[in-house]
């Protein structure tokens, strides 16, 4: 990329999350890949605390890709508990938006000054069996484009919306079925698409959906 950027990936170890964090490592990038045990992005303190650490230990920041979630699993609404309700929205939608805060000062006197949301297609269609998820990403992707003019003109937020890109052996052929292209995505296309979000420097407040046209397919 030519200028050495620091980027935090939160859900660095995950499957998206790892594999942003090492094709930014590719490029140049000072890459903080954080997981769970650097701390519980659902609890504010804890958030700003991890930011705090990572521009310490890089040197500032450039880039926030927020990469961390929970409540990720297929329950009925009449079983779903608030337990899961608040496992969704506390990593997703909480945790994306303590994360921003803390990260606004250092991004705002950065030559790059760069976050990214990863939402989901969840964002934007209703699926049943996933109502706590459906509903945090869709606030997750209201903060993109809440952030954007909150943190403009000095920062750049965006999301990028994946569709099936870590999918389970089982499911590949169903998963492939749902989408217009008749075949799943992998981590390394969401990594592609931050890539491009970091040389796109006109683009700001909106999403960048990665699904192969699962959108449009059903």
């Amino acid at each position: 990329m030519g200028t050495s950027y620091a980027a935090l990936v939160t859900g660095g170890t995950g499957r998206v999350g790892s594999a942003v964090a090492t094709r930014l490592e590719s490029e140049g990038f000072r890459v903080k890949a954080a997981s769970r045990r650097d701390g519980d992005l659902s609890r504010p303190e804890e958030a700003r605390a991890l930011v705090e650490r990572a521009a310490a230990e890089l040197g500032g920041l450039d880039l926030v890709v927020y990469a961390a979630g929970e409540g990720f699993a297929p329950v009925p609404v009449a079983e779903v508990d608030e337990a899961l309700w608040d496992a969704a929205f506390g990593a997703t939608a909480k945790g994306s938006f303590f994360v921003a805060q803390a990260a606004g000062p250092h991004l705002r006197v950065s030559e790059l000054g760069l976050l990214v949301l990863v939402e989901d297609v969840a964002s934007y269609q209703p699926w049943p069996s996933f109502a706590p998820h459906c509903a945090a990403k869709a606030a997750q992707a209201m903060l993109t484009r809440v952030l954007a003019r909150a943190l403009a003109p000095d920062v750049r937020v965006c999301g990028i919306a994946p569709g099936p890109v870590a999918v389970g052996p089982d499911q590949e052929e169903r998963r492939a079925a749902e989408t217009l292209l008749g075949r799943i995505g992998s981590p390394d296309d969401v990594a592609e698409a931050v890539l491009y979000l970091v040389r796109a420097g006109f683009v700001t407040g909106t999403s960048l959906v990665v699904d192969g046209g699962r959108l449009l397919a059903r």
